[in-house]
């Protein structure tokens, strides 16, 4: 059975995507988290992962780095899921999407990590992150006008899983979108793959102070929050 190697789940944009893909589209697999914080991370990372960095997807003697190179392998592995659009157009702008979120939206992330157990509205400043915000209204809601809805190609896709973590930005920060990604904000949460990741990520009893906003902008000393 394949093992996919991630990060803290209540963390992990890049661990997140792949899993739901193979969570969703019932792929077999096991799972297991390394640490991204505490004594000797980095040496454990780097003895797993030929990167250094999750996730790693391991099937037999086969070691694959990097989220999209991780989805590609599925695609041809299972060429009969849809993890991908049918359509060739519609495929292309999922893999240009996707290839999107893997290089931009750096003020995002930068300013807004993802964190699932928390809740932290108006920790944001909007100024700082209000051009990635304006690019995503741009591309998903173009995406989701064409498509209908619920999901940016109407039935989740790869590319839904690359935005996810977007789609928890959101609501951690309570960033200001518009109803129509709110929407999707909503569709992502209910997606039964995406539960099953919250609902462990919840129960994870581990802090990782450089992804906590209160940490990054000096409100809470590191070290010190349960």
């Amino acid at each position: 059975m394949m093992k996919l190697l991630i990060g803290n789940r209540n963390y992990s944009t890049w661990s997140l995507r792949p899993w739901l893909v193979l969570a969703h589209f019932d792929i077999p697999f096991e799972d297991e988290v390394l640490q991204l914080a505490g004594e000797g991370w980095r040496e454990t990372l780097a003895a797993r992962s030929p990167t250094g960095k999750v996730p790693v997807l391991i099937d037999g003697d086969l070691v694959i780095p990097e989220t999209i190179a991780i989805i590609e392998y599925l695609v041809d592995l299972y060429p009969d899921k849809a993890i991908w659009p049918a359509d060739l157009r519609q495929r292309a702008m999922a893999r240009a999407a996707s290839a999107e979120m893997h290089s931009a939206f750096q003020s995002l992330r930068s300013h807004a990590p993802m964190n699932l157990r928390a809740a932290h509205p108006g920790k944001v400043n909007i100024d700082t992150v209000g051009k990635d915000l304006h690019r995503l209204e741009t591309l998903l809601g173009g995406l989701l006008t064409q498509s209908g809805g619920p999901f940016l190609f109407g039935e989740f896709t790869a590319a839904d899983a690359m935005f996810a973590p977007v789609a928890t930005r959101i609501r951690t920060y309570a960033l200001p979108v518009s109803d129509l990604l709110n929407a999707y904000v909503e569709a992502i949460y209910s997606l039964p793959a995406f539960q099953q990741w919250l609902a462990l990520a919840l129960r994870e009893p581990w802090v990782v102070d450089d992804d906590e906003i209160d940490v990054m902008q000096g409100r809470v000393k590191p070290g010190t929050l349960a």
